[in-house]
């Protein structure tokens, strides 16, 4: 079967968070960690943290989408990180941690749109949903030694209290949507 594969930008609070979720979905070709929405080019990882660049953390998963549908990995998006907090995520506080998702069609755009509608019109959270949807601009790789983070350091801290929690909640109710190998 031929692939087809689309991009999309997820920012859900720590990069590490969100590559470590999306690594394991059935149909994810791959998960960059990087930047996105921000105002300088090429900007380094030290910039963003300090709040300065306008980005957000974020990865660039590529995707195919005749294996996995984009309102399934809308649900994970939502479902692994809170939307309803602005620029805060548990303790990652600033505006490099805010949730917003940069689509590269117009198709994405509106079908993002409509995700969110459903999830408000529903009442999925008790908070109004913050996630920025925007054009993605430009994507700018995060340092090398940011890539497969939690898969490389899983005895850290951050990945025990932070991650592990949020790979569980996947292993446990997207279980039929996750890689086999």
């Amino acid at each position: 079967m031929e692939k087809d594969n689309k991009q999309i930008v997820f920012a859900g609070g720590c990069f590490w968070c969100t590559e470590a979720v999306f690594q394991r979905i059935e149909g994810v070709e791959s998960v960059i960690p990087g930047f996105a929405g921000g105002t300088i080019k090429n900007p380094a990882y030290r910039e963003v943290v300090s709040g300065r660049t306008g980005h957000a953390e974020a990865v660039e998963v590529t995707f195919d989408a005749a294996e996995v549908k984009l309102e399934t990995l809308l649900e994970i998006f939502f479902a692994t990180h809170d939307p309803t907090t602005l620029n805060k995520q548990a303790n990652d506080v600033g505006t490099q941690y805010r949730s917003a998702i940069f689509y590269t069609t117009e198709e994405q755009q509106q079908k993002t749109e409509d995700f969110v509608t459903l999830l408000t019109d529903k009442n999925v959270f008790e908070n109004p949903i913050v996630t920025e949807v925007k054009p993605l601009d430009a994507f700018y790789k995060a340092e090398i030694d940011h890539h497969d983070y939690y898969n490389q350091n899983k005895q850290q801290p951050y990945c025990q209290y932070i991650i592990n929690p949020k790979i569980d909640k996947i292993n446990k109710y997207y279980s039929d949507k996750l890689k086999t190998t």
